[in-house]
């Protein structure tokens, strides 16, 4: 199926720092917006999981309506997988490969070109994950997943949420196992760091990436600005720039953080980002995913490629 693919142009984009974009937008310094928000599309039911494919396309899914979209380079979108098993987050391998967390309890890679899905993880310690969430590839072909409590079974098929990793070669590790409901998930560029976006509390975490799949002790990287009246809300989907810099989805908006955990400003769009990637032929665009609709924002500054193993 196709979805009109008329580009809406929005009200500008609002950020919480002291330099002047332009008429009411303002900038944070070396990073932007350099332009307004537009909504790519909308008419979605949830959206999340946007991932660039490295050849211009853009790829996201929608939960409840059960597909993963593909949005091309001609700003047509495309059911490209439907059903989907309600996946959520996404990204490709330097090869192509599109790695997907499925809520229904499964890590899969998907071959973009025939659309065959291979199952990478179903089961830890023989029983099924409660709902695959949110994912990043290392240099070595492994993935760090997010496995929280969202659309998960009751009681908990593992009995607890939790980040595990796998392997190139299939092996499981469960590594995190004592924060609520763990979400999001990113890598720092250099992959020394990886970072762990908890939705039910307001502090965020750091831990010391020792060797593929080992883990040091975790620390509080930064705490989210939170709304008015709420005092522990946190965060959804993240995205990391070359930098180091992290954007962290959050009710507030895109909340976007120094690798030493200082804010530096905060992007507003018109609904609740979920997720967020850079994309683009320059890696410039912010994509966001909210709600019902697909967002996006030129940038100065330029996304991280996580490459994986080709």
């Amino acid at each position: 199926m196709t979805i009109d693919s008329r580009i809406l142009l929005l009200a500008p984009l609002l950020v919480l720092s002291p330099v002047l974009l332009a008429e009411d937008a303002v900038q944070i310094p070396g990073i932007g917006p350099v332009g307004k928000v537009t909504k790519v599309h909308g008419d979605f039911q949830f959206t999340e999981g946007p991932a660039p494919d490295g050849k211009g396309n853009l790829y996201f899914t929608d939960i409840p309506a059960n597909r993963i979209y593909k949005l091309d380079k001609a700003g047509k979108v495309s059911a490209f997988r439907d059903p989907s098993g309600h996946c959520n987050g996404l990204m490709f391998n330097a090869a192509g490969t599109l790695f997907a967390c499925q809520m229904d309890g499964r890590l899969l890679s998907i071959n973009t070109a025939t659309g065959k899905a291979t199952v990478l993880a179903d089961k830890y310690e023989g029983k099924r994950f409660n709902a695959p969430n949110d994912l990043v590839i290392d240099r070595t072909g492994g993935v760090y997943f997010t496995d929280p409590r969202f659309r998960a079974p009751k009681p908990w098929p593992q009995g607890k949420e939790a980040v595990y990793y796998r392997a190139a070669d299939g092996k499981l590790s469960r590594l995190i196992d004592d924060l609520p409901a763990p979400n999001g998930v990113i890598m720092s560029p250099d992959e020394k760091t990886l970072y762990v976006v908890p939705s039910m509390q307001k502090e965020m975490w750091a831990y010391p990436i020792r060797s593929p799949g080992k883990l040091g002790k975790g620390r509080v990287l930064c705490t989210l600005v939170q709304p008015e009246g709420a005092t522990n809300t946190g965060g959804d989907g993240l995205t990391v720039d070359t930098r180091g810099n992290l954007y962290i989805t959050a009710r507030l908006g895109v909340q976007v953080f120094s690798p030493e955990g200082k804010l530096l400003g905060m992007l507003k769009f018109p609904e609740q980002p979920a997720n967020v990637a850079f994309g683009g032929p320059d890696m410039k665009t912010l994509y966001v995913t909210a709600r019902t609709s697909l967002y996006a924002v030129k940038m100065e500054s330029a996304g991280h490629v996580f490459l994986g193993e080709k």
